[in-house]
């Protein structure tokens, strides 16, 4: 065994005793409800622009791309669009011709503004309807055809329903190898009283959504490896492998 494999059975080790250490997830918790008092996650920006995203599932997303090198990326919601700049700069140290699709019911026109002055704009494509409006998904479609590595990230509407329906739509589209990212799957783990002026809410949220989606599709795995790693993310459960 060289001295690499021997990092990386160690790094493996290290993730399987975090994902049994309920000490440390319980740390974690504590500081994910408590930072979101004060929006955390709205600090952060990517080339610029606001990801809206924990630092951690930043890198989880770097770090997923770069292993499976998809040549386009599919994201519903798109808010200020920094994670369509940053699944951008991705496929753009990557190399070659991979885009981005970002899909939203209503783009602003001060984020349309900024998304579209941006240097990676070059390699997004703007999609505005529901995101499972038949409409708006055949015109997704059309694109993906012409894309071989497809990979696909949810985070808009968090109803039960609403993410059950992208689940149904698009998870065809994602490329055996290639991962399905759900959002917002935390909801299900904290207080209703935090999504007080929400719709979402414990038993109606994007991981029991996953969770009766896996029920009838056996294509797609929980990769358990990315959020026991991170302790802190918003996609317990919510980073889906497809294994066939």
């Amino acid at each position: 065994m060289n001295e690499i494999e021997k990092f990386n059975n160690e790094k493996e080790r290290n993730i399987e005793r975090l994902g049994a250490d309920k000490v440390s997830k319980d740390h974690a918790m504590n500081f994910m409800l408590s930072s979101s008092q004060h929006q955390y996650t709205y600090n952060f920006t990517w080339m610029g622009r606001p990801i809206i995203q924990y630092p951690q599932d930043i890198i989880a997303l770097q770090e997923i791309i770069w292993k499976v090198k998809p040549d386009l990326i599919i994201e519903t919601g798109i808010a200020h669009g920094g994670s369509l700049i940053f699944s951008a700069s991705m496929l753009e140290l990557i190399g070659g011709n991979g885009a981005v699709v970002g899909i939203d019911i209503d783009i602003r026109k001060h984020n349309r503004d900024e998304i579209e002055k941006h240097p990676m704009f070059k390699r997004i494509k703007l999609v505005e309807g529901s995101s499972i409006d038949e409409k708006t998904v055949n015109e997704v479609k059309k694109i993906a055809a012409s894309y071989k590595n497809v990979m696909v990230i949810l985070d808009s509407n968090h109803t039960h329903d609403h993410v059950l329906d992208e689940l149904k739509w698009y998870s065809p589209l994602v490329s055996v190898g290639n991962y399905l990212c759900v959002f917002d799957t935390l909801v299900e783990d904290i207080p209703d009283e935090y999504f007080k002026d929400r719709p979402w809410k414990k038993g109606n949220n994007p991981k029991t959504a996953v969770w009766e989606f896996l029920k009838q599709n056996k294509n797609f795995e929980i990769d358990k490896g990315v959020e026991n790693k991170l302790l802190i993310t918003v996609a317990p459960d919510g980073y889906l492998k497809r294994i066939k």
